[in-house]
């Protein structure tokens, strides 16, 4: 069921568009942004107000890299993998990342903090390789870099 707040934010979207189902993906975000990620109910019940069925909505939601429709860790780290960062040093950032973490990619830490996931760009290419926490985005990789970006976040080194 959505929350007040949840149906308040979705309602508020819905003036900005002539068609309730163009409003489906900021619908998505705004509970997303409630909860940490799309629930079921959530999805269910945001398809009624947009007037869409749960299998329309749904296929929006996967479409979308970043509307995650299961449970995510506080800190989701988006690691670019696309050709650029991949010629700039992707894969050994990538296997710092894991080796730190002890996650592979599309896996969340065992206490929750960070998910790891890989995205086809983050724009970055002049700083590659590059990945993004929050609304925020880091480049020049390096091991040591990451370690300090991630103690930022709350993960403490050996």
């Amino acid at each position: 069921m959505l929350s007040d707040q949840e149906k308040q934010g979705i309602e508020a979207e819905l003036e900005n568009y002539e068609h309730k189902r163009a409003a489906c993906v900021e619908a998505l975000k705004i509970i997303q942004r409630s909860r940490g990620w799309v629930q079921d109910d959530g999805l269910h019940d945001a398809a009624l107000a947009l007037g869409m069925t749960e299998e329309e909505l749904d296929g929006v939601a996967t479409f979308y890299n970043l509307i995650f429709r299961r449970p995510v860790g506080r800190h989701v780290i988006l690691i670019c993998n696309t050709i650029s960062c991949w010629i700039m040093g992707y894969n050994p950032v990538r296997e710092h990342l894991s080796r730190r973490l002890e996650i592979e990619p599309g896996e969340t830490s065992a206490d929750g903090r960070f998910t790891l996931l890989p995205v086809p760009c983050l724009g970055a290419c002049d700083h590659g390789p590059a990945m993004m926490i929050g609304n925020e985005l880091y480049g020049d990789l390096t091991p040591g870099r990451i370690d300090a970006i991630l103690e930022k976040y709350g993960w403490e080194s050996d």
